[in-house]
């Protein structure tokens, strides 16, 4: 096996370093190797709550190859276990589903609760013997992830080493607290999925920087213009971009969407949107928000999931449902817009000549550091 490069000079300050090396978008060791020491090392996002909304809601994800539960208990908590069962290992939930009483296996009727114990396992010692002296119920409850729920995104750290959630982005949970209120999601037109032949991280980089809009995104930049717009970095946790003069969607007759409650002047005309490392996009905007999971699929596709959220229910709101449809449709179509940049930089990552690429010292910072980040934990890793 060819030996990895190494991450030095994409560690270097932004002014000095290169990207990352092409290995890292196009081969499938590489791709491996980040799948341990970035993904599953670290917060990483896999549904949304929204797709589990009542009690005993079950969803079936599988996340780089792991089978993953999303489910929601009868108190509202929501859990991701491994969605195969402590028997043989058949998978347990195939399709989503609502989960009335206990989750049974359809193999051999081992039955858990929605707290993941194992609650029952017919003829385990024999034809109507349900027990047996061997088989201690207790240790053999649903193997359980870290998990946390935070802007509706579900994210799971899988090797569970990772700090807590609440310490290892304590610094953006800080910086929107204003935006800790109850999110409704905008109903069935909110929710789209975008599927795009680049790696995972091409998506997070283009994310991340407002350098592209001039050119990428010319209606968005008519108003919000490149001038408008500034850098946000937290090394170590999320870079991202901000504008200063965000507009309100309007309808044909001067409707606008509710604000969220007791936000500060800065939310008047601003918006940000930063990227959560490893994998989640998100946006805060005085009248809604929006969350983007990205689920690697292989080193060379991903899957962009994309989600809206706003300050009031559409069940008290029934008269914005067009709003909110054209919202969706203005959202998708930013989003769309970017798909031929992604695409084209990971064909650019086959050029065996490409090092990596410079950064502008001014406008790239937001994406040098999801670099650095990257080549951190990837270097842990190999330490390891």
């Amino acid at each position: 096996m060819t030996k990895p490069a190494s991450l030095e000079t994409v560690m270097m300050p932004v002014n000095r370093a290169n990207g990352l090396p092409n290995a890292h978008y196009i081969d499938p060791v590489i791709f491996a190797e980040e799948r341990q020491s970035v993904l599953f090392a670290n917060w990483a996002g896999v549904g949304f709550g929204k797709d589990i909304p009542e009690a005993g809601d079950a969803k079936p994800v599988d996340f780089l190859g792991v089978p993953l539960l999303l489910l929601r208990d009868q108190e509202g908590a929501v859990h991701v276990y491994q969605n195969t069962c402590r028997h043989r290992g058949m998978i347990l939930v195939d399709a989503p589903r609502n989960i009335r009483g206990t989750l049974r296996c359809p193999y051999h009727s081992w039955c858990y609760s929605l707290q993941g114990q194992l609650r029952a396992a017919p003829h385990v010692g024999g034809v109507g013997q349900n027990t047996h002296p061997d088989i201690r119920m207790e240790d053999l409850g649903l193997v359980r992830f870290r998990a946390h729920v935070w802007q509706d995104v579900i994210f799971v750290n899988i090797d569970g080493r990772a700090a807590p959630f609440e310490e290892a982005h304590g610094a953006l949970i800080a910086r929107w607290r204003e935006f800790a209120k109850p999110l409704f999601h905008g109903g069935a037109d909110s929710s789209f999925q975008l599927e795009v032949r680049t790696n995972w991280k091409l998506a997070v980089e283009n994310y991340c920087e407002s350098y592209h809009l001039p050119w990428v995104h010319p209606g968005l930049n008519s108003y919000s213009r490149l001038e408008d717009h500034y850098n946000i970095e937290q090394p170590g946790a999320f870079s991202g971009q901000g504008t200063l003069v965000y507009r309100q969607l309007q309808g044909a007759g001067g409707e606008i969407f509710p604000d969220f409650e007791e936000l500060s002047a800065q939310w008047d005309t601003g918006g940000e949107y930063v990227a959560v490392y490893p994998n989640v996009l998100l946006g805060v905007q005085r009248d809604h928000t929006f969350a983007i999971v990205l689920e690697p699929r292989d080193c060379e596709t991903t899957v962009e999931h994309i989600a809206l959220y706003y300050a009031r229910p559409g069940a008290e709101t029934p008269a914005l449902e067009p709003l909110r449809q054209q919202n969706a449709q203005l959202w998708k179509t930013v989003f769309e817009e970017d798909i031929f940049v992604v695409e084209g930089m990971q064909k650019g990552r086959h050029g065996p000549m490409f090092d990596g690429g410079r950064f502008s010292p001014v406008m790239d910072g937001p994406t040098h550091g999801f670099h650095h980040w990257v080549a951190t934990q990837i270097e842990a890793g190999r330490r390891a």
